[in-house]
């Protein structure tokens, strides 16, 4: 018996050391500091500066390319049937239609959940209650500056009109949860930001379906 015991033992040991994550053999990197910023473009949609950095070890400054949108939001929007709202649409970058969830662009100085929750209402007609932030990303943090929200709404329903913007034309697709991760591990989800929510809205999910089986 303690024989087996120290061998259980040694097994648990060894079980905690591969746990334990491995420490990297090259030192971790440092900070730039950021110095000065000059615009290089302004567009409707985002805009591009120059902008140097200079690294501890190196003798003289870097310039780098920063593209500065503003910040984001999309939202995921589940029915009380336990279903999410998407929408399909044209994608200029991609030349080809795109399954989504809702979002948009924030205006400076806005609140994410509100900004979420007008999106929604605008591109789908659906509306909500328990809105609440998911939780933030970077889309891009090599060259972009900007973030992208991703906020939860509850209980959504048809409620208004759509309020589309002068380009969009959307097609409200409604499935239900399992079928849209489905879909997202098939490849027909190809949208990153989209799938972000979805990863974090994947805890709040089996969260649901543990209380609906009790």
């Amino acid at each position: 018996m303690a024989k087996q015991r120290r061998r259980n033992s040694g097994v648990a040991k060894r079980a905690r050391a591969r746990e334990r994550p491995r420490m990297s053999a090259t030192p971790s990197p440092q900070r730039w500091k950021k110095l000065a910023s000059r615009p290089l473009l302004h567009t409707r949609i985002f805009d591009v500066h120059s902008v140097e950095f200079h690294h501890p070890a190196h003798p003289a400054p870097r310039d780098f390319i920063l593209v500065q949108p503003p910040d984001w939001v999309n939202v995921v929007a589940l029915t009380p049937q336990r279903e999410l709202v998407l929408v399909r649409q044209f994608r200029f970058g991609t030349n080809d239609l795109s399954l989504e969830i809702p979002g948009g662009v924030m205006e400076a100085g806005e609140d994410p959940v509100a900004t979420g929750a007008r999106e929604l209402q605008e591109e789908t007609g659906y509306t909500g209650t328990a809105a609440r932030l998911l939780g933030s990303v970077h889309p891009n943090p090599a060259i972009q500056t900007n973030r992208c929200h991703l906020v939860l709404v509850e209980n959504a329903t048809r409620t208004s009109a759509l309020a589309w913007d002068p380009n969009e034309e959307l097609e409200t697709v409604v499935l239900p949860v399992d079928e849209v991760y489905a879909r997202a591990e098939r490849g027909e989800i190809t949208h990153a930001l989209v799938l972000n929510g979805l990863l974090l809205f994947r805890p709040v999910w089996e969260k649901l379906r543990a209380l609906s089986r009790r």
